[in-house]
């Protein structure tokens, strides 16, 4: 993956960049650790600059989770109604869930879209109850390229430091990404098996 990376960068430069991030939001497990720690080795070795670096990993960013969010808006939540009657037991979570989580992103999706930037896995999945939930579009679009530009400068920034030595940053990234998805895992098992359907 790292090598497909460097070649589609190396070809498409700050559009390369862009189309990468863009990927990676639609298809999360194209990792964005590599492709803005990548950007920032170039910015090291004077084939890129900084800035437009983040704002290409930005934008493809905000277009990638936007495509979420415009699945979710098209969706609404209401449709969602006999889906969660059928398959409740296996989502665990009944309607009235999926009426506290609308009002929750209506009180404070900001901060939901805004952190869950940070978080491996969950950061492209927040778009779609985002959009469900009507989050306003501005809104939604604001929050998600503050929190994306933070977390893409601090990618780039890593890349930028550790230089050659990245795949160091992949190495470590990787398997705390595993870990992370396996916690969630055994946290939805755990659910299942203690779940109890509301009268």
């Amino acid at each position: 993956m790292t090598d497909v990376i460097i070649a589609l960068t190396a070809w498409g430069g700050y559009f390369g960049i862009f189309l990468l991030m863009v990927l990676e939001n639609v298809f999360p497990p194209i990792p964005s650790e590599v492709i803005m720690g990548l950007g920032g080795i170039a910015v090291a070795r004077g084939q890129m600059e900084i800035v437009p670096l983040i704002v290409a990993g930005t934008a493809g960013t905000v277009v990638g989770n936007y495509f979420w969010y415009w699945i979710g808006w098209h969706l609404g939540y209401q449709r969602l109604r006999p889906f969660v009657d059928r398959y409740g037991r296996w989502l665990t979570l009944d309607w009235e869930h999926v009426l506290q989580l609308e009002r929750f992103f209506g009180r404070h999706g900001q901060w939901v879209v805004f952190v869950f930037r940070f978080m491996p896995a969950f950061r492209t999945m927040v778009s779609l109850p985002a959009g469900m939930t009507r989050m306003p579009r501005g809104r939604f679009v604001i929050w998600t390229a503050g929190g994306a530009a933070i977390w893409d400068t601090f990618l780039a920034g890593a890349g930028y430091y550790l230089g050659t030595n990245f795949r160091e940053l992949d190495a470590f990234i990787g398997p705390a990404t595993i870990v992370t998805i396996g916690a969630v895992g055994v946290f939805y098992v755990w659910r299942l098996l203690r779940w109890q359907p509301r009268c």
